[in-house]
C-alpha cells in the first residue's frame, strides 16, 4: 500500500515491480512467436539452464536487447532437435525463431522464457544469409575472381590455414608427406579458428598475413574437418568470402563437408570438399606433368638408342667404304710406280745400246782417221760417256724422289693422319657435308673427329663473304 510522506503519495520499490509483474501478466496471457539473434546462449553446466542474451541489430546498431530463460527440460529437447536438423547443437551468434512467455520478477526483472525453438528457420536464415552474399558479389563482379587465377603449372609452396591439431589438417599431412610419387611440397601452417562467430575474422587475419608474403606461396588451402551448417556460417560471411574472391593467390578449400557449399567454397579457385580431395588435387597437378614428362623421356631415350644404332652402322658403312678406296688407290699408285720403273728401265738400256753402236763406228773411223780424228773421236766418246752416266743419275734420282713424294702423298692422305691434324668429317642425315646448302637450321650434325665423334644442332648458318 502507498503511503503519505510530506504530502507526497508514495510506493515502495516492491510495489512497483509487483505492479508490473501483474500488468504483464494480465497483458501478456498466451505465448508468442519472436524472431531474434541469440548473441550469448549462457548456458551452465551443472545446473543446465540456460540464459540467453537476445538483441536485434539494424546496420550494426542494437535496436533491442533483453535477457531469456531458457530451462533444462526445455533446452535438452530444443538442442536434440537441432542436432537432427542442422547436425549442430544450439549455440552463441545464430538467429532463431522461439515460442516465447513474458516473465518478470522483482528481484531479477524482465526476461523472455523460451518455450520452443524452430530450427528449420535458423536454416532458412543461414540460406537467407548465404544468397544474399552471393547476390552482392556477383553484383560487383568478383564472384569468379579467385577461380580466373592461374595456378602455378607445379605448385610446390602451400599457404594452409587450418588448426594445427585438427584431424583435417591431419589427413591433408598425411597424403601430401606420404605420396608414394615422391613429390616435394612445402607447405606452412596459418592457424586460425575453423568454426563459431568469429571464424570470419580469425581466417581473414590469417589471408592478410600470407597476402604479405605471397610471393612465396603458389596457392592457399584452408582446411578443416566436417561439420553441419551452422558450425560453417562464417563460411558465408560477406568480408571473408569477397577477402577470398579477391585474393592474389588461387585458394583451394577442404572444410570438409558435402551437402552445401558456403560462399567461400563457391568463390574459391577449388573446391575439394575434403582435406584429402585437397591433398590429391595438389598431387593430381604434379601427374599432369610427370606422366607428358616420363612419355617424353621414354620416346626420347628409344629415338637417342636408334639414333645412335643408324649412326653405328653408318659410320661402320663409310669406314669400309673409305678402306677399300684408299686400298685402291694404293695398288693403282704402286701399278703406277712399277709401270715407270719398268720405263726407266728400258730407256736406259736403250740409251746405252744406241750410244754403243756410235761407239762402234767412231772405231772404224778411228782406225782409218788421223791421230787427230783419233784424239777428237776419243773425247767425243769420253763426253758422251760423261753426259749418259750424268742423264742416267739424275734421271734415276728424278724417278726416285717422284717415288717418294708419291709414297709421302699417300701417307698424307691416310684417313687417320687427316683427322690428326685438326681435320674432321661433319655428317647430316648420315651423308658428309660438302656446302653450307645441305644443311638447314635445326639439323642434327654428327661430327667425326680422330678419337671419336660429336652429336650437335645447327642454329646458325653464316656463308663466306663474297669478295
Amino acid at each position: 500500500m502507498s503511503e503519505l510522506v510530506q504530502d507526497k503519495t508514495v510506493f515502495s520499490l516492491f510495489e512497483v515491480m509487483d505492479s508490473i509483474r501483474r500488468t504483464l501478466g494480465e497483458r501478456y496471457t498466451s505465448p508468442f512467436w519472436v524472431k531474434a539473434e541469440m548473441s550469448k546462449l549462457n548456458h551452465y553446466v551443472h545446473s543446465g539452464h540456460c540464459y540467453p542474451e537476445l538483441l536485434e541489430k539494424r546496420e550494426g546498431k542494437i535496436l533491442a536487447q533483453v535477457r531469456a530463460n531458457l530451462w533444462k527440460e526445455d533446452y535438452l529437447r530444443v538442442n536434440d532437435q537441432f542436432l537432427r536438423v542442422l547436425k549442430e547443437p544450439l549455440k552463441d551468434g545464430i538467429s532463431i525463431l522461439f515460442l516465447a512467455r513474458i516473465t518478470f520478477d522483482p528481484v531479477y526483472g524482465l526476461a523472455l522464457r523460451i518455450l520452443e525453438v524452430d530450427p528449420v528457420y535458423s536454416l532458412g536464415e543461414l540460406e537467407r544469409e548465404k544468397q544474399e552474399t552471393i547476390d552482392r558479389l556477383r553484383k560487383e563482379g568478383i564472384f569468379d575472381a579467385n577461380k580466373l587465377l592461374k595456378l602455378a603449372l607445379v605448385p610446390q609452396r602451400i599457404a594452409v590455414i587450418s588448426v594445427e591439431t585438427s584431424k583435417g589438417f591431419a589427413d591433408f599431412r598425411k597424403v601430401i608427406d606420404a605420396n608414394t610419387w615422391g613429390y616435394c611440397f612445402f607447405y606452412m601452417l596459418f592457424p586460425s579458428l575453423l568454426q563459431g562467430e568469429k571464424v570470419a575474422e580469425s581466417i581473414g587475419r590469417q589471408f592478410e598475413r600470407i597476402r604479405l608474403v605471397r610471393h612465396h606461396f603458389d596457392a592457399v588451402a584452408i582446411i578443416r574437418g566436417g561439420g553441419g551448417d551452422i558450425g560453417l556460417a562464417g563460411y558465408n560471411h560477406y568480408e571473408l568470402a569477397r577477402q577470398v574472391a579477391l585474393f592474389p593467390l588461387p585458394v583451394i578449400t577442404g572444410i570438409g563437408h558435402a551437402t552445401n557449399e558456403t560462399v567461400v567454397e563457391l568463390v574459391s579457385y577449388r573446391n575439394c570438399i575434403t582435406p584429402t580431395d585437397s591433398a590429391g588435387f595438389l598431387i593430381q597437378q604434379f601427374h599432369n606433368v610427370s606422366v607428358p614428362l616420363q612419355e617424353a623421356q621414354r620416346i626420347l631415350t628409344e629415338t637417342t638408342r636408334h639414333l645412335l644404332k643408324d649412326s653405328a652402322y653408318l659410320l661402320q658403312e663409310t669406314a669400309g667404304n673409305f678402306r677399300t678406296r684408299t686400298t685402291h688407290f694404293l695398288h693403282s699408285a704402286t701399278r703406277m710406280l712399277i709401270h715407270q720403273a719398268t720405263g726407266i728401265r728400258g730407256f736406259t738400256g736403250f740409251f746405252i745400246r744406241n750410244n754403243r753402236d756410235i761407239l762402234t763406228r767412231s772405231s772404224y773411223l778411228l782406225t782409218s782417221g788421223t791421230a787427230r780424228i783419233m784424239t777428237a773421236s776419243h773425247v767425243c766418246l769420253t763426253s758422251h760417256l760423261a753426259t749418259c752416266r750424268s742423264q742416267a743419275v739424275r734421271l734415276i734420282s728424278d724417278r726416285k724422289s717422284m717415288v717418294e713424294a708419291l709414297l709421302k702423298q699417300l701417307n698424307l692422305l691416310d684417313p687417320n693422319k687427316v683427322l690428326s691434324r685438326g681435320y674432321t668429317i661433319t655428317l647430316v642425315n648420315g651423308k658428309p657435308i660438302r656446302t653450307i646448302t645441305e644443311v638447314t637450321t635445326g639439323d642434327s650434325l654428327k661430327t667425326i673427329t680422330f678419337n671419336g665423334s660429336i652429336i650437335s644442332t645447327a642454329t646458325e648458318i653464316q656463308p663466306e663473304p663474297t669478295p
